[in-house]
């Protein structure tokens, strides 16, 4: 059988990880019809050693695209594209959407949308130059009317919804309605006292932690298409997610 050899090109100045650089464009023609279903792909060893990786970034590439149902591994046969039946991406989805969902009525207060330049810290996480015009973003969203989240976020200017809309709609839906795909996020979650400024907004207390989440997401080119820091209410919001196991 003729082995698939994926086209991929590393920004190793890109705060994208090499491993989603390198599964992201896989798992895209994949989803696109490109590889079709039962196709060899390049093995870890030759992707690690073609691309100047380690091994260990190139099997978490390849791990990625078999953890989402996209590659099969056949002992002895190598890796192979699954059968269509078989992907199972998670959605990536926003807090609005995730209320709606529940059959909650939420709401938005749009408390700042601000066009500044960005500093050293912000360049960094967008991975663009010191001093570029990008957009600054904070939210107050609620259930029914109560409090549940702070959301900071800053935006590409070129790329940011208008502020009318993000009144209404959550901001992942503004970027799935202009064309931005969304096809990786990572994230770190914590737990931490908010300020008293943001006790007071998510109308709690300063000794009531809050669930804290750092959030950058990317396109399937592993551009930034935002950095955000959001605080939700720990007795308000419930942080869910689903880990595939490996089964041999």
């Amino acid at each position: 059988m003729e082995q698939f050899t994926p086209e991929i090109t590393l920004d190793r100045t890109s705060s994208a990880p090499l491993h989603a650089q390198i599964s992201e464009p896989i798992a895209q023609a994949i989803l696109d019809g490109r590889i079709s279903p039962g196709t060899l792909i390049e093995n870890e060893v030759g992707l690690a050693e073609r691309l100047q990786v380690s091994r260990p970034t190139a099997r978490r590439a390849m791990q990625t695209l078999v953890d989402n149902g996209l590659l099969l591994r056949r002992r002895g046969a190598g890796t192979i594209v699954a059968p269509k039946s078989q992907h199972r991406l998670p959605k990536i989805t926003s807090l609005m959407e995730d209320l709606q969902r529940e059959g909650a009525n939420p709401s938005t207060q749009v408390l700042l949308y601000k066009y500044r330049r960005a500093t050293s810290a912000i360049a960094e996480q967008l991975h663009c130059p010191v001093g570029a015009q990008i957009v600054e973003l904070e939210r107050l969203r609620l259930r029914n009317g109560v409090p549940v989240a702070l959301l900071y976020n800053w935006i590409p200017v070129e790329i940011a919804p208008a502020e009318k809309d993000l009144a209404e709609h959550g901001l992942y839906q503004l970027f799935n309605a202009s064309g931005i795909t969304i096809a990786s996020t990572m994230q770190s979650v914590g737990a931490e006292r908010p300020t008293r400024r943001e006790a007071g907004l998510l109308a709690i207390s300063t000794r009531q932690p809050v669930l804290s989440i750092e959030r950058t997401a990317y396109d399937p080119n592993g551009r930034v298409i935002e950095w955000g820091l959001h605080a939700y209410r720990g007795d308000a919001y419930r942080y869910e997610s689903t880990v595939l196991a490996q089964v041999d």
